[in-house]
């Protein structure tokens, strides 16, 4: 029996149970069928009324069962068309640890209940969900990480500090103008100096990171060294109240022993795709325009607290945003994790 048909069939049931429903309360057949019950026939006059009220309640039980299945396909063709496979993490032979990205798929058991819920009503709610890669960056071992995943359209501002701090709340303020969060590496002697400075960059809502202790090169120290450098500015970020998954090395130097070492700290050794080069004191407007030109999704951007980068700060940002990119910290920008809001903006 199509829909159509059952549409007519219960019209025509309401029809019917409209006319016995009169006849039963008319005066002249109340008194015939009392007399036919005393003679043992009102069960079989009238029992042809029940059939019909069964099979109203299987006509609307088999719509409400229609209705379903209607919804079960549309949400399964949604889910032919919005579920994303989920990207692994890689050792890429330019960017080493490349980080993996969750993919997406229609929940169909979450979304068919939330349309239940509002009795099938149009339009019907659609649940996403989340669905992790079977290799994260975890699997991948001790390797640096330059970049976020190319399909996650994020990028993260790395602000390494080794000294002064003339140019961090001017940085700061900016920051907090244009609604960015960034992450500073911070020297372990120049925390040592400057902790209340760090907290202050902690309480406006940045993350803090390790850039070792004194500023030697890496790749020149051994394993103990190694070490040495790294849990000493562990431990002051840990005295500071922050608790730290990430390591930077000073100058970008390190060979494999220092890759390994910040593994075992379970810290992730993080480089950088752009590099401002502020240290050599250029335009500001020079560090917008490579900024603009060679930011990409992914992209982690190294700069300094300097009068260049203090000033070309909120340019870049502007050049960043304008090509549809959101900027997060460096956790952020490496995490599997989706960006829907700014994912949505693009359909």
């Amino acid at each position: 029996m199509n829909r159509k048909q059952r549409q007519l069939l219960l019209v025509a049931s309401a029809c019917l149970g409209g006319m016995l429903l009169f006849v039963q309360q008319s005066p002249g057949v109340e008194r015939f069928t009392e007399h036919a019950r005393q003679a043992g026939e009102a069960g079989r006059s009238f029992a042809f009324a029940d059939p019909f009220k069964a099979l109203t309640r299987q006509v609307w039980r088999e719509d409400a069962g229609d209705t379903r299945s209607q919804a079960l396909a549309y949400l399964r063709a949604e889910a032919e068309k919005r579920n994303v496979p989920a990207v692994n993490a890689k050792i890429d032979p330019v960017w080493k640890a490349l980080p993996g990205y969750n993919g997406i798929e229609v929940d169909i058991d979450r979304s068919l209940a939330a349309a239940e819920a509002q009795s099938f009503r149009q339009p019907l709610p659609i649940v996403l969900r989340e669905v992790p890669p079977q290799i994260g960056l975890d699997q991948l071992g001790p390797h640096p990480i330059y970049k976020g995943n190319p399909h996650k359209r994020m990028v993260g501002l790395m602000i390494n500090v080794a000294w002064g701090d003339e140019y961090i709340t001017p940085m700061l303020n900016t920051l907090e103008k244009e609604g960015v969060r960034a992450t500073f590496f911070l020297d372990g002697k120049w925390l040592s100096k400057n902790v209340e400075t760090a907290k202050k960059i902690a309480e406006r809502g940045h993350e803090l990171g390790n850039h070792a202790y004194s500023h030697k090169n890496m790749s020149k120290l051994s394993r103990e060294q190694n070490t040495a450098e790294i849990t000493k500015t562990e431990q002051l970020l840990k005295e500071a109240g922050v608790t730290n998954k990430l390591f930077a090395p000073p100058s970008g130097d390190f060979n494999q022993t220092t890759v390994e070492v910040a593994h075992e700290l379970k810290l992730r050794t993080i480089l950088w795709t752009l590099d401002t080069i502020d240290w050599k004191k250029p335009e500001p407007a020079s560090i917008v325009r490579k900024v603009t030109t060679r930011v990409e999704p992914g992209s982690l951007i190294l700069m300094h607290p300097t009068s260049s980068s203090s000033e070309a700060l909120a340019g870049m940002i502007h050049a960043i945003k304008s090509k549809g990119l959101r900027l997060g910290t460096v956790s952020e920008v490496i995490s599997a994790d989706r960006i829907p809001e700014v994912e949505s903006k693009g359909q």
